[in-house]
């Protein structure tokens, strides 16, 4: 199959939306969060142990998409988990009661983990056709269509569009955008097997000990490297509310501006890779991620803490889409295994991350539990040697 016979600029199209539906869908939710745990009265410890259910949800999809994407193909099973995603924000809105918020977010975790790997499968699919990164720009279109969702939510929030009409009309946007994604990022069926057979992709699922090892340190790397988002999404506002003393109708700015600069760094990210190597990249992303990390939480007026947000938000945008590459490209997996089995381990990041910072914050104060910013700068110094391409040239 030619690579002109499988329109890679459609497809790229389409995938990329892709992206931007699940960055957009997840993030019309963020800006609410002070006005969710004020509704019913959650401390930060509680608030931390609700969030973390999202995480915890995926970890029960973690077995899911490999099965998946082997028999139905990446981007048609990105669009069926994505529907489950927005029924749960649909129940979101409405939930009576804190443990029905709780279940919703499980759901909604359980339907973006399998989203997360199916999507990247599909774009390194695309990748591969184009012969270049784009992997990074793929990422940026999930970083922009966060922008726009938290945009769109903090618009809301300061208009006072109730919960219920704002997360059901922004569902429904984000699925009819996912159904159109899908249909562009179609490639024929011989291209996907011609691939899996040049990957040495093996119909056996069982992994040993060398594979294990190999992937550890990529989902580690995942991890310290989304930790950044992990702040703008679910304390960001929470930080500016407390800390800095911003009104609640605009401490969606924290999320907008930290999420704003990843999509900057995600869009030259792969111009800065093809051109300096991944490894290179990534260690000054980890260099900005540190400072930006510091001046956060050592200097908590909003000018300073912006700017920190920026630093960190920038730096972390070629982390997770290399780790996730490297992962993916890992020779002797199973097709899909790759990046499923490191998106599964990030999902366990996630899932202890928020309930630290809500139990640390909660003893001392939010302020000194963000230092894991800071830190994880500095993980991802000692850790980008690890997503570094196979010597040989991408065929």
């Amino acid at each position: 199959m030619s690579p002109s016979s499988t329109h890679p600029v459609r497809a790229r199209i389409g995938i990329s939306l892709l992206f931007f539906t699940n960055g957009f869908a997840l993030s019309n939710l963020l800006p609410r969060y002070p006005e969710i745990m004020a509704l019913f009265g959650l401390t930060n410890t509680q608030f931390g142990v609700l969030i973390a259910m999202y995480p915890f949800g995926a970890l029960f999809s973690s077995w899911l998409p490999a099965p998946l994407i082997r028999r139905f193909g990446a981007a048609p099973t990105a669009f069926g988990s994505t529907a489950v995603l927005t029924v749960a924000f649909g129940i979101i809105g409405f939930a009576p009661h804190v443990l029905v918020l709780g279940a919703a977010m499980f759901l909604a975790g359980f339907a973006d983990a399998v989203t997360d790997a199916a999507q990247n499968v599909h774009g390194l699919l695309v990748e591969d056709l184009y012969g270049k990164s784009i992997i990074n720009s793929l990422h940026a279109l999930w970083s922009l269509g966060a922008v726009t969702g938290g945009a769109v939510a903090t618009f809301a929030a300061s208009q006072r569009v109730p919960l219920q009409i704002h997360l059901v009309a922004a569902a429904l946007v984000g699925l009819a955008i996912a159904g159109l994604a899908v249909w562009l990022a179609r490639l024929p069926a011989d291209f996907r097997t011609q691939r899996r057979e040049e990957s040495n992709h093996p119909a056996s699922t069982r992994l040993t000990k060398s594979m294990w090892l190999a992937i550890i340190p990529l989902a580690v790397l995942a991890i310290v490297g989304v930790l950044p988002e992990e702040v703008a999404m679910n304390w960001a506002a929470l930080y500016l509310v407390q800390i800095v003393e911003t009104p609640i109708g605009i401490a969606g700015i924290g999320f907008v501006v930290m999420i704003g600069a990843q999509t900057v760094g995600r869009f030259l990210g792969d111009l800065a890779t093809d051109r300096w190597g991944v490894v290179p990249v990534m260690r000054l992303g980890g260099l900005m991620i540190a400072i930006g990390g510091v001046l956060v939480i050592a200097v908590p007026v909003l000018p300073a803490v912006l700017i920190g947000f920026a630093l960190a938000g920038y730096g972390s945008a070629t982390v997770v889409p290399a780790a996730y590459a490297a992962a993916g490209r890992l020779p002797g997996l199973p097709e899909g295994a790759g990046v499923t089995i490191a998106s599964w381990l990030l999902r366990i990041g996630f899932l202890a991350a928020s309930p630290l910072i809500g139990l640390v914050s909660d003893f001392t104060s939010l302020r000194v539990s963000l230092a894991l910013l800071a830190i994880a700068g500095f993980a991802v110094l000692a850790l980008a040697g690890r997503a570094a391409p196979p010597a040989e040239a991408r065929v």
